[in-house]
């Protein structure tokens, strides 16, 4: 998890204005230019967002008319440059519920999940500490904090499940590590559960070891927490809050997507070329092999026919048949693509470039670049809001972008 320090970013010079580039960094090409001087938390003229309906009354009360304008291809738009949210925080990922929050993940460096509302503005600040013994957890006395990595709303988004990276506190053993193997002995980790009417933990759940990606079945039944030093996947029933099940899949399993009928999830497993494909109903796991050195993140198309995956190892991007199980294109981005976002309409996908300090939105139909824009240092996670068609990105060292994609 380790990165650079929180004080200062080289190059990054806060927002330019609409459809400019943005000030220290080239658009387009991801390249350099001058840099200066970081400025504060900044909001700039966004561009009209389209709206989805419009309703007229004539004078006299008759009834309500409703006119329906549809929106544009995500993969005809541009991307341009916000808002750029700063403060105390170090986010490893940006999630949104599509209906007016936005989680971000601090890790160990802040012990604290930032809500923003889909305007930017920060709503609370949710710290990672909690009294296990209140949950009916023995063995730990007094406070823990966690290390928020993940995050994924339930399909109602009354509640977030929020993985911890490591626990610290009485009866924990130390911090996984990025080469950790289970011979090493870590002990299993906990899953939040926060409310997101109160904003508040009100359940944990024991997983893994090191969890990483988190993921809710559309189904609302089952949440799917990939082990990174446990070398496996936690299968757990919402309904009981407890841990039904832990598969075997290989080093480093991180990025998960499950099929619109929530009868399949998909694991990258970045410590090898391969993709494990596990039947949520009988939990048999079959294998997608040579995907590509290191794949990270997976997003799926809506339709549920293509899977994306981003390669960290091979600086690609590949697409997968989902009917045939083969790959049937790859793209360079840029150097570490890590996490990777779709538009609702499975026109667009949107990739951090963790190595380039950039994120590039592709075309998903043939991956053809559509653009690509400087960004902070350590660009590393992203979700797209469908509730304004924005863009969030956060970056490690202390920044969350958020692009108007129209």
């Amino acid at each position: 998890p380790r990165r650079g320090g929180l004080a200062g970013v080289g190059g990054w010079g806060g927002v330019g204005g609409r459809g400019a580039p943005i000030a220290g960094f080239a658009s387009n090409n991801g390249s350099k230019a001058s840099s200066a001087t970081a400025a504060p938390s900044t909001t700039v003229p966004r561009p009209t967002t389209p709206t989805t309906a419009t309703t007229t009354t004539t004078a006299t009360a008759a009834p309500v008319t409703t006119t329906t304008v549809a929106l544009p291809a995500s993969d005809t738009t541009r991307m341009r440059v916000a808002r750029d949210i700063g403060g105390a925080i170090s986010p490893k990922s940006v999630v949104a519920s599509g209906h007016g929050l936005v989680f971000a993940q601090n890790m160990m460096y802040r012990h604290t999940m930032t809500v923003y509302s889909a305007a930017g503005d920060l709503l609370k600040t949710i710290p990672d500490t909690v009294d296990l013994a209140a949950f009916g957890v023995a063995g730990h006395p007094g406070i823990t904090h966690g290390a928020p990595v993940e995050a994924a709303f339930t399909p109602d988004d009354r509640d977030v499940y929020v993985s911890n990276y490591s626990m610290y506190g009485a009866g924990f053993g130390p911090e996984g590590t990025d080469s950790c193997t289970p011979a090493a002995g870590y002990n299993d980790d906990y899953l939040y559960r926060v409310n997101v009417a109160r904003l508040v933990i009100d359940q944990v759940i024991k997983v893994g070891p090191v969890p990483k990606y988190v993921a809710v079945s559309p189904d609302g039944r089952y949440v799917l927490v990939s082990n990174w030093c446990g070398f496996d996947l936690s299968v757990v029933d919402r309904a009981t809050g407890r841990e039904i099940h832990r598969i075997p899949l290989g080093p480093h399993p991180r990025g998960i997507a499950i099929t619109p009928d929530s009868h399949t999830a998909y694991i990258a497993v970045m410590g090898t070329s391969n993709v494990a494909a596990i039947d949520l109903r009988t939990f048999a796991v079959s294998w997608m092999y040579g995907v590509g050195s290191g794949p990270r993140h997976l997003v799926m198309s809506p339709d549920g026919h293509f899977l994306y995956a981003t390669l960290n190892g091979a600086g690609r991007i590949a697409k997968i048949d989902l009917t045939t199980r083969t790959v049937v294109g790859r793209v360079s981005t840029g150097s570490q693509p890590r996490s990777m976002a779709i538009s609702p309409d499975g026109t667009a996908l949107y990739v951090v470039n963790y190595g380039s300090d950039t994120v590039s939105k592709l075309r998903a139909s043939d991956l053809s670049l559509l653009q690509t824009i400087g960004t902070p240092h350590h660009p590393i996670g992203i979700t797209y809001d469908p509730s304004t068609h924005d863009v969030w990105v956060s970056c490690y060292e202390g920044h969350i972008l958020v692009f108007a994609d129209g």
